[in-house]
Formats: C-alpha cells, structure tokens, sequence
C-alpha cells in the first residue's frame, strides 16, 4: 500500500508521497513513487503513484523512453494538463495489459500536478481505467493509496485559501497520520511544492525515518491533541 497526497493553493501546489513499497516481519523495502518533468519556463510536472509497482514501472519507463526518443507526444509536448493526464492514462491502459495481464491486482492510480505555459496550473487524478478528474474549489486535495487515516485534518485545514506553511503541515501530519496506522505506508517521506505561475523547479525535501524534524513534528502534534481534548467539555451524565 502507499499514500500520496495533492493539495493546489491559490498560488502553490504540494505533492507529498511514501516510499515504502512492502513490509513484514523482516522484509520492508522502499521505492520512490514520485517523479518531475519539465523545462524551466515552459512546463513543470509532478507526478505520483498509488497501486501495483510492475505496473507503475512500466509506466515511467515508457514516459522516459519517450522523451528520451522526442516521441512526437511525450510530457514534454503535450500541451497542456489534461492532454497530459489522457497520455499518462492510455500508457497506463496499455502497461496493465501488455506488461502484467491487467486485472485489478495490476492496477495503478496516478496524482499529476503542474502547469504549461499558455494553459492553467492543474491537479489531476488519474484512475487506472484511463480517466482522470482534477480538483476544484470545492476539493482543493487529492488522494491516493491509504487516504483515511490522513483525510480528517485536510477536511478541517485545507482550502485554495490556506496558507502555504499550514498546509504543508497539516500535509506533513495527515502523512505522519497515516504512517502510525498503517505499517504499509513509511519513509523516506518526498514533499515538493511547485508555485503557481513560476514555471520554474520547485522546493523539494525528503524526510527519513530518523528524520529529526519529523520527529518534532509527531512529538508536538501527540501533545497538542491530548491538550485540545483536554479543554473540550466534558460529558455531563445525568
């Protein structure tokens, strides 16, 4: 299992994805499941992955063989965000048939966020079937993988309004969420924040599980929910 996460901003995008491909008793192994085109001043993408990795590998191999072979439609020329969530999705179709036999067993679920010069910055799902939805005011975050755990506080927190360093932390917390309530999902933890309207590389970070910050972080989160529990009024019994 995995978790990734897109949030879009009114002026910035946050793509937050795990790395932990299995776990067991003596046998955890990691995979990173978050990958960036572009072209200073012409196009940034950030895409994530959710779902079988034979499936996900065959994906991004065929996305670079056809960049690195100027494929006349590649992710560097499609022209705008959707053109390119229909790219990834008939890739996708064809891997899960080609490659693995498809079956639900070989599905993958993709999160693709970024911005071409003369279109709009977007954040798009893209089911394993092929088709994609994209966010909206109304739904500024997107999910992948093991959503559950984290979705409550990105319920609370986040809106196209909300400022950049609440919603990396509450990113940040929603990932920490869901990585203490299932051991599928792990670090290293790939947070990258593209802003709006820049066309430029982004800020990109990666946590590890002795991360020192994250730690802090989980610490101080622990303690402010038992304190906020503890200032609720208490049930009156009859």
């Amino acid at each position: 299992m995995t978790y990734c996460l897109g949030i879009k901003l009114n002026q910035h995008m946050i793509l937050m994805s795990d790395s932990r491909t299995s776990a067991g008793v003596d046998n955890i192994s990691t995979y990173s499941k978050m990958w960036r085109y572009g072209v200073p001043g012409d196009r940034q993408m950030v895409l994530c992955s959710a779902g079988n990795l034979a499936t996900t590998q065959a994906v991004i191999t065929a996305i670079e063989k056809d960049i690195r072979e100027a494929a006349p439609v590649n992710m560097l020329t499609v022209k705008n965000m959707p053109d390119a969530c229909k790219y990834i999705g008939n890739i996708s179709v064809e891997c899960q048939k080609l490659n693995t036999g498809g079956g639900p067993v070989f599905e993958t679920t993709f999160i693709l966020a970024g911005e071409i010069v003369g279109s709009p910055a977007g954040l798009y799902m893209i089911y394993s079937q092929g088709n994609f939805i994209a966010s909206s005011s109304q739904v500024p975050f997107l999910q992948i993988g093991e959503t559950k755990y984290g979705k409550p506080i990105l319920d609370r927190v986040i809106q196209e309004k909300t400022p950049l360093d609440r919603a990396v932390l509450a990113a940040l917390v929603s990932m920490d969420a869901t990585i203490k309530s299932n051991l599928t999902v792990g670090p290293p933890i790939e947070l990258y924040v593209l802003d709006i309207a820049s066309l430029q590389e982004g800020r990109y970070v990666a946590f590890d599980s002795d991360d020192e910050y994250m730690q802090k972080l989980r610490k101080s989160w622990n303690i402010l929910m038992e304190q906020a529990i503890d200032k609720l009024e208490p049930l009156h019994w009859n």
